[in-house]
């Protein structure tokens, strides 16, 4: 049934209140430890993400000293030191359903903040064959995030099951599996 995966890189997000702490809390952290940085930008509604990878050890201790710097700024956090491999590319944006040859089915999962749809996700790609082919966090959509999924609709569904078990329901907005999707409809996804 769960598709064996191995370890990716681990992955920390601080979601903060204020635009201009984010920006000293992303140079602390990237100065603290060798670690990639994924994103630093403003998203809605004037929050700040910081989200980092790499190495287990260097993750945990730049989200240690981000969050030491982030102080009572911080909305929300993720410390996640063994995400799975397809997460980084999505986390980028370099996730795409283009290219995709016969897809069974989608399945999407829309939450209420950005470390609830990166830890769904996590759990929804361990659980499953599918394909992480789409991941929005929060910018233009007014602090929600989701991601998109495709595979065998027995996959999609026990991923999207997995995902949303994952995460406190209050957090879930809405999921959506989509069996058979048009290949119009799947070309226009990111």
């Amino acid at each position: 049934m769960a598709a064996e995966t191995e370890a990716g890189p681990a992955l920390a997000l601080i979601e903060l209140a204020s635009i201009a702490r984010g920006h000293r809390v992303a140079d602390a952290m990237v100065k603290r430890a060798p670690v990639e940085l994924l994103r630093c930008d403003p998203v809605s509604p004037g929050k700040f993400l910081v989200l980092v990878g790499g190495e287990v050890a260097s993750v945990d201790e730049a989200y240690r000293e981000g969050l030491a710097i982030a102080g009572d700024g911080v909305l929300d956090r993720l410390y996640l030191p063994y995400a799975d491999e397809q997460l980084p590319a999505a986390l980028r944006g370099e996730a795409r359903a283009r290219g995709v040859a016969g897809v069974d089915a989608l399945g999407v999962v829309e939450t209420r903040t950005v470390a609830s749809t990166i830890l769904s996700a996590d759990a929804a790609v361990k659980a499953a064959r599918v394909r992480l082919v789409e991941m929005q966090l929060a910018r233009g959509i007014g602090g929600k995030a989701y991601f998109v999924l495709t595979g065998a609709l027995g996959e999609i569904e026990a991923a999207v099951e997995a995902g949303v078990g994952a995460i406190d329901a209050a957090n879930v907005v809405a999921t959506e599996i989509i069996a058979a999707p048009h290949e119009d409809f799947v070309a226009r996804l990111r």
